[in-house]
Parts: structure tokens; sequence; C-alpha cells
């Protein structure tokens, strides 16, 4: 690592919020960082706060290795970036239907999009009037 990479680090505060509700035995992205944890056996609960960037293949790659440590029957809390509307639905208690990538059709041709991004829907029941 070098000075010139950026690091933000979770305030302690909410660390021992999470902590306290997960109980983490290991953390694969500590500052500063000494090992490859892409490439080792993580803990059984696990505190993931990955670089936001590229760096080490970004959120993406350590989000992939979660999945892989989850199907050995291994936990973790991961922390990622998202838009402020993605934070209003899940505090609204939206639904988050996955709907893997959408070849949106372009107005006049109808042609799909050649390389899309993966989309989510977000179900919003609607609640009973008081």
């Amino acid at each position: 690592m070098t000075c010139k990479e950026k690091f933000w680090l979770i305030p302690p505060e909410l660390y021992k919020k999470l902590h306290k509700e997960f109980n983490f035995d290991f953390d694969p992205c500590p500052y500063p960082k000494t090992f490859n944890s892409l490439d080792m056996e993580w803990g059984k609960m696990n505190f993931v706060n990955p670089p936001f960037t590229k760096i080490e293949g970004g959120p993406t790659a350590f989000v992939r290795k979660a999945i892989e440590e989850q199907k050995k029957g291994k936990s973790s809390f991961i922390t990622l970036p998202i838009p402020n509307y993605v934070n209003l639905l899940l505090e609204a208690e939206a639904q988050l239907r996955p709907l893997g990538r959408v070849k949106w059709l372009e107005c006049t041709t109808k042609k799909p999009m050649k390389n899309p991004s993966a989309i989510s829907g977000f179900f919003l029941k609607g609640k009973p009037l008081k």
C-alpha cells in the first residue's frame, strides 16, 4: 500500500455496534493490510470493508470471495457504497428482486442494449391506511 491510495476506516462506534451483533472473528480487509485475503480461508464470521476502488479487484472481488466462503458455511457482513435512493428503499422495507443483466430495448429501433448492467427491482408494498 502506498500513501497515494486513499483508505477509509469504519468509525469505531459503528464497528462496536456491528461487532456486538455479529461477533466478528476475522477481518479480511484490515488497515494496513499485510496479506492477500482473496487467496486464503476466512473466519466463521467476517467483517468485510473492501476497497471501494479497483484496488485488489475492488468490492466485486470481495463479494465473490464472501459468496465462496458462504458456500463453506461461513458468514460475512460487507460494507458497500450504494446510492442514497437504495438506502431509502431498504429503510422503507422494500423487497429486493435481482433481475439480472436486462437488455433494455432502444426506444426507436427496439434493438437490445449490447452491454447491460445488472439491474435490481424494488417492491414497495402499500401499507394499510390508518
